[in-house]
């Protein structure tokens, strides 16, 4: 059941005036937040009547806000504002009441969903252009990798983990009293002592251990066969026990068995086609706990291959992300430009009177279609070698200072990597990414809207 504020407390009024005050930051987005355009994307998450009473949507905020600002764990970030008063008051919460479980905050963020997140983005950019403090006369464009949270992958350390997985699921969908005689064996022990062998051949680092380790892949691999073929007989069985009754904790156990053995079979084909010789692979799976993260290359030297996901970074003049869009894979850049000057149009109602991006955004088509939208300076810098007239035009001191201001983009995302959690999503898949990304872009948002505003 939704509560939109909580009970209010009279023993704040009890405390020194000292103690009541809240820091200058913390002040400033606790009057912005006062809004009801803030509480709006939530009515959709919760029921008005039914269930039992949420944590209020204007404490739930205010606690992400703290979150996301100074990159607190769940448990960390509870345990510190039941510690601090200026926290405390600051969310909302009474003296004598207990600050909300972390679990309990997990589950409403991931209940809330991306769409939730990108609602409330959106008015906190439209509440920012009423005050006038967006105003995106000028825009700068990137991408990004956000990485996502798991291991660098390799094959055999991926279908190890499969096996490990089934029979984990296998031995909790027999303990629910489905498939029980069916004949299972977890054969998790056998694939582990392979990947152990494996880490023991890569401290030789000769031409014969590059046939060794393919050779123990091998073997992974037969092993994780021969676990699809038991975990068949066991999902064909179970589902014969969920009978007229496809829901409750069975059926979630079993729809997991059949979307791990689906990812452990796609597996098996990535590693034939490794050990055939054929490195590239398109669409490559490389996480079963993140089925969406995508080996993603941007020409790092330090980081030449990122598993995760792309982000889009639009930034004004005055350095509010008034546009960001998390995708799976690695998308093209160029395409993704006019669409993103679009939005930022329709925020605003007029067009920027300057665009820059980098080579990677650098095309005729881009420079045409910002022209007819209104754009007059546009700084796209072009790949390959240019023509005479086009070299001149990059040459040209207009051109540079755009071209100048445009590395700007590059430090943004490293202020928002480094302060705001945009290096690594914590949630899983794609919807998990964008949660994460837009979080940090709302908690940034209003931290730059403390400094503008003083």
């Amino acid at each position: 059941m939704l509560r939109v504020a909580g009970v209010q407390d009279a023993w704040w009024e009890m405390l020194p005036e000292q103690a009541r005050q809240l820091p200058a930051e913390l002040a400033r987005v606790d009057a912005f937040l006062d809004d009801e355009r803030f509480i709006a994307p939530w009515r959709a998450v919760f029921a008005e009547r039914l269930g039992r009473p949420s944590v209020p949507v204007e404490t739930l905020l205010r606690l992400l806000y703290l979150k996301h600002r100074y990159q607190l764990g769940y448990e960390t970030l509870c345990r510190e504002v039941a510690d601090s008063l200026s926290w405390r008051r600051f969310c909302r919460i009474p003296l004598a009441s207990p600050v909300p479980h972390p679990t309990t905050l997990l589950k409403l963020v991931r209940r809330s969903g991306a769409r939730t997140v990108e609602e409330m983005n959106a008015a906190l950019l439209g509440k920012l252009v009423e005050d006038k403090l967006v105003r995106c006369r000028k825009l700068r464009i990137d991408t990004t990798v956000i990485e996502a949270d798991i291991d660098h992958p390799t094959d055999a350390d991926l279908l190890e983990h499969g096996v490990r997985k089934l029979g984990q699921l296998v031995g909790r969908i027999k303990a629910s009293g489905a498939a029980r005689r069916t004949r299972f064996r977890d054969r998790s022990r056998s694939a582990g002592r392979r990947l152990k062998e494996i880490s023991r051949t890569l401290r030789r680092r000769t031409g014969q251990a590059l046939g060794e380790i393919d050779r123990l892949t091998g073997e992974v691999a037969a092993v994780a066969r021969a676990t699809l073929r038991d975990v068949a007989a066991v999902e064909r069985n179970a589902r014969r026990a969920l009978g007229k009754r496809p829901s409750g904790r069975l059926a979630h156990l079993v729809g997991e068995l059949a979307e791990t053995a689906a990812g452990t079979r796609r597996l098996l084909e990535q590693t034939a086609l490794r050990l055939a010789g054929i490195r590239t692979i398109p669409d490559r799976l490389v996480s079963l706990a993140d089925p969406d993260a995508r080996p993603i290359r941007k020409g790092k030297p330090q980081h030449p291959t990122q598993f995760g996901y792309t982000a889009l970074v639009a930034e004004d003049e005055r350095g509010f992300i008034v546009d960001h869009q998390v995708q799976r894979g690695n998308p093209a850049d160029a395409p993704q430009l006019v669409p993103s000057v679009k939005r930022a149009v329709s925020l605003t109602g007029r067009p920027p009177g300057t665009v820059v991006a980098d080579r990677g955004f650098g095309t005729a088509a881009n420079d045409l279609a910002l022209a007819e939208l209104g754009v007059q300076r546009i700084g796209l810098q072009r790949a390959g070698k240019p023509g005479e007239a086009r070299r001149e035009y990059e040459q040209s001191r207009r051109f540079r200072c755009m071209r100048n201001w445009r590395v700007g983009i590059e430090a943004r995302i490293s202020h928002l990597k480094r302060s705001f959690g945009f290096r690594r999503t914590r949630l899983r898949r794609l919807a998990g990414a964008q949660i994460w990304a837009g979080l940090g872009i709302f908690a940034y948002n209003l931290q730059r809207m403390t400094v503008l505003s003083r």
